[in-house]
């Protein structure tokens, strides 16, 4: 392994020796070298004694890889999977060199391996988990149930933009989306992309784009359309119990397998909770205030997390494309700009605001004029993406 295996040696004794006996280990076999393998917001570079990673702790996590071609300078396209770990747990993929991906073993090879592993016999082979980075991948999971994985994830478990390409060529484009998916098409992780004949997508929630109602009036209509409370209410009630948390864990679902399993389809499914989410001004102000709190909280921590991603893969070592945030992403027509404008003129100039959720709007806030260099204040011109089938509705009105 290269990169992200260093923290170990910082480690204390006791500590080392308490998550060896009870942290998993993912026993990963026959991994050709230079295949570049993630968990969670950890990377590596595969090397030659590779067999995977001990010491992981329980809890759900992302297991993400790319397999090179023979000459190390072209990759497959990343494919990812979620799983969650439990206390001394042995969990066996072996490489099937033909698909090329790791495949489950039978019952009684998997057995075999995990007393193997538990006779220590893989140990000089396994990589320890970065516990420094650990917290990251907290901040990121905070709402990633196992019930959550169970619910949205495609039969087989396995997400790629290999299986996506049917589906991209009937997504809406708006001008970002379109230069994603020609990231995605011509970079040079898709030139090795197998053909599919089947499509295995996650089974993400519908958001309605807009509010549609025939028995109210245009008025109350556009109402309902630019404050988006009334929306969320339904989707909360039709699609997760009322559970906010469940929401919430698909936010984190899908950001997780765009930024690391770089699924354009799980950042549609992210794009259109995030719009849902920044176009209500009832919700956060007065009935779920709470819930916006931690969805603040954590498309903030996305964000550290995506910037962070982007300043890695330009170090010098090549660690898996980043396609969250190239330069795109720095532009005012996007909808992210218009989103979190229009979102911060509701809370900063609200006469009573929850102080939990004041401060999490300013950090957030902070961190997008820092970062991006985006001057947010309410006299900025509102710039729209004509395109973008999140853009707000406005019913037009007859003469009459």
């Amino acid at each position: 392994m290269a990169s992200g295996g260093g923290a170990a040696a910082r480690m204390d004794p006791e500590v080392a020796a308490e998550l060896v006996r009870k942290g998993a280990t993912l026993l990963l076999l026959d991994v050709p070298q230079r295949t570049l393998l993630g968990v969670d917001t950890q990377v590596f570079s595969v090397g030659p004694k590779f067999k995977g990673i001990k010491m992981v702790p329980p809890g759900p996590h992302f297991l993400y890889y790319c397999s090179p071609n023979r000459h190390g300078n072209e990759f497959a396209p990343t494919v990812g999977f979620f799983l969650t770990t439990h206390p001394s747990e042995v969990i066996v993929r072996k490489w099937h060199a033909q698909e090329e991906r790791l495949t489950k073993l039978s019952e009684e090879e998997e057995t075999r391996y995990s007393e193997a592993v538990r006779r220590f016999e893989f140990d000089s082979h396994l990589g320890p988990y970065n516990l420094n980075s650990f917290g990251d991948w907290e901040q990121l999971s905070t709402y990633l149930s196992p019930s959550v994985i169970e619910r949205l994830e495609p039969i087989g478990g396995e997400i790629t933009i290999a299986w996506e390409s049917s589906w991209m060529d009937k997504a809406p484009q708006t001008d970002m989306q379109r230069r994603l998916m020609e990231q995605l098409k011509d970079g040079k992780f898709a030139k090795n992309a197998p053909v599919q004949s089947e499509r295995r997508g996650c089974y993400y929630t519908a958001i309605p784009a807009s509010v549609k109602h025939s028995s109210i009036s245009m008025d109350e209509l556009t109402a309902l359309n630019l404050d988006k409370t009334s929306l969320l209410e339904s989707v909360l009630a039709k699609n997760y119990q009322g559970q906010e948390n469940l929401l919430l864990g698909e936010l984190q679902f899908s950001f997780i397998a765009f930024l690391m399993g770089q699924s354009l389809e799980a950042f549609m499914q992210w794009k259109a909770l995030v719009n849902l989410l920044f176009n209500c001004s009832e919700a956060p102000l007065h009935t779920r205030t709470n819930m916006f709190v931690k969805f603040i909280r954590a498309i903030y921590y996305q964000f550290i997390h995506g910037f962070q991603h982007m300043h890695d893969s330009r170090s010098g070592e090549d660690m898996g494309s980043s396609l969250f945030l190239d330069e795109a992403w720095f532009s005012r027509d996007i909808f992210l700009y218009r989103l979190s404008k229009d979102f911060f003129a509701v809370i900063l100039e609200a006469p009573v605001v929850d102080g939990d959720l004041l401060s999490w709007t300013r950090k957030l806030k902070s961190l997008l004029e820092t970062t991006f260099g985006w001057d947010l204040e309410n006299n900025v011109v509102n710039l729209i993406d004509e395109d973008d089938e999140f853009a707000p509705v406005v019913v037009e009105m007859d003469g009459s």
